[in-house]
């Protein structure tokens, strides 16, 4: 059997020499697809809806990474003093590919930002900082490792995440300042974070898309549930 090829989104980095912007992606990303039997293709922005298209129709399946906050422009929104800088040049690809992958029936697997970004691509709004918008004693923005789980979440009995992930409560790390707040027409909550934050959503009618706000694939070298996450996303593409 092929191995199913899954597209990674990047982001875009400035550089401090001499070589210009560049398209980065955390290696954790690549490895978590690898361990789960696929193969990782990173996919790196592009101002060409032609080129865009074609990298679509070259992959089995799209992980949508984690990275810098969705610009509030998107949803609606001003930015408040806490929101960080948004990548541009990635949010106006990603809004376009994320259309175009629904579109199309396309697998994904949102992550973090990614989710973030889903959610607001279907019509949902995000808090643009957690400590100030909607205070918990939740820490999510951990100080800790990236792979060190730190607080838990309870997942939704019947839904693909617990599938997925084979339990309705795990431990998991937390990397985020921003959030789902609105969510998306049609969608459903999946998971949610002891304070209520909203940490994995789905959509019933669309079964190859999985969202989550934690980072499994910092955690799946050494949690089977997480690693479980990728193998499911891998067999459903």
């Amino acid at each position: 059997m092929r191995r199913r090829i899954v597209g990674i989104t990047a982001s875009t980095e400035a550089s401090k020499g001499h070589s210009g912007t560049k398209i980065v992606s955390n290696l954790a990303y690549a490895r978590a697809v690898e361990l789960a039997g696929g193969v990782p293709f990173i996919i790196p922005v592009t101002e060409s809806i032609e080129q865009m298209r074609r990298l679509l129709d070259s992959i089995d399946g799209l992980l949508l990474s984690g990275g810098a906050d969705v610009a509030p422009r998107y949803y609606g929104s001003e930015p408040v003093a806490e929101c960080g800088a948004p990548d541009e040049l990635r949010d106006s690809f990603e809004t376009l590919l994320v259309k175009t992958a629904i579109q199309s029936e396309i697998p994904i697997l949102a992550i973090c930002r990614g989710m973030q970004l889903l959610n607001v691509v279907a019509g949902g709004t995000l808090y643009q900082d957690l400590p100030t918008e909607r205070p918990s004693n939740t820490q999510h923005r951990q100080q800790g490792e990236r792979n060190q789980p730190t607080h838990p979440i309870m997942i939704k009995e019947g839904s693909l995440l617990e599938a997925a992930v084979g339990v309705v409560e795990m431990k998991v790390n937390s990397l985020h300042h921003q959030a789902v707040r609105d969510l998306a027409p049609g969608y459903v909550v999946t998971a949610t974070a002891t304070d209520g934050v909203i940490e994995g959503m789905e959509h019933p009618d669309r079964p190859g898309v999985i969202a989550v706000q934690f980072h499994p694939e910092e955690l799946a070298p050494q949690d089977p549930h997480s690693r479980r996450l990728f193998s499911t996303f891998i067999s459903i593409i």
